[in-house]
């Protein structure tokens, strides 16, 4: 029965001692040039909905991990390119069509700010270069690909400043 207690109160310990650490705080903003290009090119909605996926994706992938607890990430989104035009494109050049598609991906650079103060930079980009492999079915399909990759290396505490 002692034995059966100390187990038990082993576990709350263990378990109180993750539950202490405070998830990472995510925030996403877009690079200067590239707000040109939402502006002029791909449409503002766009922008708005690529920040929300970044963020997402590395707030999911880091709820799966302990990489990063009780830091700041400061994530700017610098270059993305869609594998389909967007709504503005379509709108703005007669005889696109959604059925073109092309190789997309993007670029993200940044900062993660520890808990301790301590940064780290961070850069991480990934195009496909492969128009085969480029058709999919959705506008930022690639892009999102790379926000995914880009999540997975942070949240398993990988070096995302090199490539």
């Amino acid at each position: 029965m002692r034995s059966l207690v100390a187990l038990s109160a082993a576990a709350l310990l263990a378990s109180a001692g993750s539950a202490l650490a405070a998830p990472a705080s995510v925030s996403v903003s877009v690079g200067p040039e590239l707000q040109k290009k939402f502006d002029k090119t791909y449409g503002v909605r766009e922008a708005e909905q690529l920040t929300a996926d970044l963020r997402k994706s590395v707030e999911d992938a880091l709820a799966k991990s302990t990489a990063h607890d009780g830091a700041r990430i400061e994530l700017i989104l610098t270059d993305v390119k869609p594998n389909r035009p967007t709504f503005k494109q379509l709108g703005d050049t007669p005889g696109l069509s959604m059925e073109s598609f092309g190789i997309g991906g993007a670029s993200i650079e940044g900062r993660i700010v520890a808990a301790d103060g301590r940064e780290q930079p961070v850069k991480y980009s990934w195009y496909e270069s492969d128009i085969t492999q480029a058709y999919g079915n959705w506008i930022w399909h690639d892009a999102e690909w790379t926000f995914d990759r880009f999540a997975r290396r942070l949240a398993r505490g990988e070096e995302v400043a090199k490539r």
